[in-house]
């Protein structure tokens, strides 16, 4: 599967032109790249969502299981990231919504659920029972973020790390 590095130094709306926030999501997945880049001097990369199908289906099962969400946007892209046992899928949808699941792969490690809104987008009525806060980005305008903490078994798939 080939993955495309993200650029937050010249912002792309490559892959999410079909949003109708094409740009403020291509800011928010540009906000992700500058994070990871500076954290933890990893180059964030994005496949087109139906080329991951499998992610897709493990990050969903997650969502059903622990709080009965089914996302209703399609999904656009997909990142798959394991830094130093901590494994990262984000996933872009069309409407502007970006989930990411952190999973420590340690028994005992967080495992948590993130949303993030991209300006101009609505709360999708799966997500009203969530409160969002608000930060500023440079490269996405407003984000408005909100989590919450996996508690439940690792879903049935067993789904590796494929650009570490």
């Amino acid at each position: 599967m080939p993955f495309e590095a993200v650029s937050f130094t010249e912002v792309s709306t490559e892959g999410l032109e079909s949003s109708p926030v094409a740009e403020a999501l291509a800011g928010l997945r540009a906000n992700e790249a500058r994070y990871f880049s500076n954290k933890y001097k990893h180059t964030f990369t994005v496949a087109p969502a139906a080329e991951a199908q499998d992610v897709l289906d493990w990050v969903e099962e997650i969502l059903v299981s622990e709080r009965e969400i089914v996302p209703t946007s399609p999904a656009l892209e997909i990142s798959i990231n394991d830094i130093g046992g901590i494994y990262w899928v984000h996933v872009f949808y069309q409407s502007g919504l970006a989930i990411n699941v952190l999973w420590t792969l340690a028994d005992d490690g967080k495992r948590a659920v993130g949303f993030k809104l991209s300006e101009g987008m609505d709360v999708p009525p799966e997500l009203s029972a969530f409160k969002f806060a608000r930060q500023k980005s440079k490269l996405a305008g407003e984000i408005r973020g909100s989590f919450f903490k996996i508690k439940g078994d690792p879903p049935s798939r067993s789904v590796t790390p494929r650009n570490s």
